[in-house]
């Protein structure tokens, strides 16, 4: 042993190893088909996965990417990474082939895997744009070796983590692409160890956590895995988002912790079958990734129970900026329930204004953070400076803090309206319209105007069988922030676009008026 090994830190792939090492027969990894895995079992699968991906070069800095829906093998696959020190660069199934290219090409990827049954076509397409990709298949293709099959040749072993430093990446994640190409944001060693920590020490755990992960194990889902094995828990991997089916299992299995985007609490909701199934067994239901409507909130926690708890950050900074505790959230208070909560103990957050200075309560100011949870920097210098500049990272949402010390995100900079010279927000203006009990959702643009430079625009989505007119939906507004801020113009639409991380793509909405007069019927 060196002198430096004495106080070198663990990171996850220690961890991960260390505890399916020694987990041995207790119950993991729950199957659709009634199967359970335990850990031992898990150790051995992604040590066989481990063997595999080591077979056919990868090793310490390979980059390797994946596309699948969710099931347990993108598990194998992302944590063998862990512990062969290479990069994975994480593909979204929902992506479009031109940001599959873009991340394949911009991040150098030699290896993809994929899986065979849903994704055998997009992996054709992607082979034919860069034949020197080597692909691997989940399930039998005849694009790649089936990845099971080389695996299963190998014989399981004890896990062994790589010797990593807090400053190697480990991660290669893309932006969403809402403002243009997604961008490469790195995340290292220490970012991953320290977001895990803040995870386990500050969010409402259940004991033990039985976890029911739909959303996608390539993103935020796969964050879910590492509790239910450190807390003697359970984890249960659906293939995709289906209400039905997420409700079922919730009832059947005796679910007790789940994290949803806000989109998903809202399909659960609005089904006609939800209130057929027995939820009682949720403890904690994490939410986050995107803003949420106060109202729809309040009826999530009256129709479910007080189990929600809000997470806050971005891929900067990932997951653990602030939280907002089940316990603070006030159905009587929808101001209070617009709150992404309190800064985490081990980050140091101010709100500030354009020239960097801090504001004082009550006004609106950027969220900058500072601490070991913010990643080292993009690979673009450009970025970086724009990012950082005075020495703290722009996360580009604006918030106000309320004199209990509660944060609540008013909007993202980008997206802010400058309307007859006013600075306009739109989520306060989408949180007072999803107060109207007939709207399921509801997204608020500027569009050019010559009047105005901007117009209010507001795009809804109604609950089945509702009609509104676009008085009503105007009038609150005006009544609450003034007429320059009410909807100049309101759209009623079947659908609001999505980015692939379930985030209400404003891009790609106000793109659809530049090609057409409204993306469904004028109000």
């Amino acid at each position: 042993m060196t002198a430096t090994d004495l106080h070198r830190p663990l990171y996850n792939a220690d961890v991960l190893a260390n505890a399916l090492n020694n987990g041995r027969d207790r119950p993991l990894l729950h199957l659709l088909d009634g199967t359970t895995l335990t850990v031992a079992q898990v150790r051995d699968q992604t040590s066989q996965f481990v063997q595999a991906l080591a077979s056919v070069g990868v090793g310490p800095g390979s980059r390797v990417s994946l596309i699948a829906p969710n099931r347990p093998e993108c598990l194998h696959v992302t944590h063998a990474l862990q512990l062969l020190a290479a990069l994975y660069v994480p593909m979204h199934p929902l992506g479009a082939l031109p940001d599959h290219l873009h991340i394949i090409r911009d991040a150098d990827v030699s290896v993809l895997i994929f899986d065979a049954e849903k994704f055998s076509a997009r992996a054709a397409e992607i082979a034919a744009e860069v034949p020197c990709l080597r692909l691997l298949s989940i399930g039998e293709s005849a694009l790649g070796d089936d990845i099971w099959t080389l695996a299963e040749s190998f014989a399981p072993q004890r896990l062994v983590p790589p010797r990593a430093e807090g400053s190697d990446i480990t991660r290669l994640g893309y932006s969403g692409g809402t403002t243009g190409k997604p961008k490469a944001i790195p995340s290292c060693q220490r970012v991953g160890a320290l977001t895990g920590l803040y995870m386990q020490a500050d969010w409402e755990w259940p004991s033990p956590p039985h976890i029911l992960s739909c959303a996608p194990l390539t993103h935020a889902g796969g964050a879910m895995f590492m509790p239910a094995l450190l807390r003697g828990g359970t984890f249960l991997v659906l293939p995709r988002f289906d209400p039905v089916q997420v409700l079922e299992t919730i009832q059947q299995r005796r679910i007790n912790c789940i994290m949803l985007v806000p989109t998903m609490i809202y399909a659960l909701l609005d089904h006609p079958r939800f209130d057929e199934f027995d939820l009682s067994s949720l403890e904690t239901v994490f939410y986050g990734a995107s803003a949420i409507s106060p109202a729809r909130l309040r009826e999530a926690i009256e129709r479910i129970g007080p189990v929600f708890a809000q997470f806050y950050g971005q891929s900067e900074a990932p997951m653990v900026l602030t939280y907002f505790r089940k316990a603070d959230h006030d159905v009587n208070d929808l101001r209070r329930l617009a709150s992404c909560g309190m800064p985490s103990p081990w980050v140091r957050l101010e709100l500030h204004d354009a020239e960097g200075n801090p504001v004082p309560d009550g006004e609106p100011g950027e969220i900058c953070v500072q601490g070991p949870l913010v990643m080292d920097g993009y690979r673009d210098e450009a970025l970086n400076a724009e990012a950082f500049r005075g020495g703290w990272l722009h996360t580009g949402d604006v918030a106000v803090r309320d004199p209990d010390g509660f944060l609540r995100i008013v909007d993202r900079t980008k997206d802010m309206i400058v309307s007859g010279g006013f600075n306009i927000y739109p989520r306060e203006i989408e949180n007072i319209i999803a107060e109207h009990p007939a709207v399921a959702d509801v997204a608020v643009i500027g569009l050019p105007d010559d009047k105005w430079g901007e117009a209010v625009t507001a795009v809804v989505v109604l609950k089945p069988g509702e009609a509104v007119g676009a008085a009503e939906i105007i009038a609150p507004v005006a009544e609450r922030k003034g007429s320059f801020q009410a909807p100049k113009r309101v759209d009623f639409v079947a659908e609001i676009p999505q980015t692939p991380v379930g985030k209400p793509d404003k891009k790609a909405l106000r793109a659809s008026y530049a090609t057409a007069d409204s993306p469904s019927s004028r109000a």
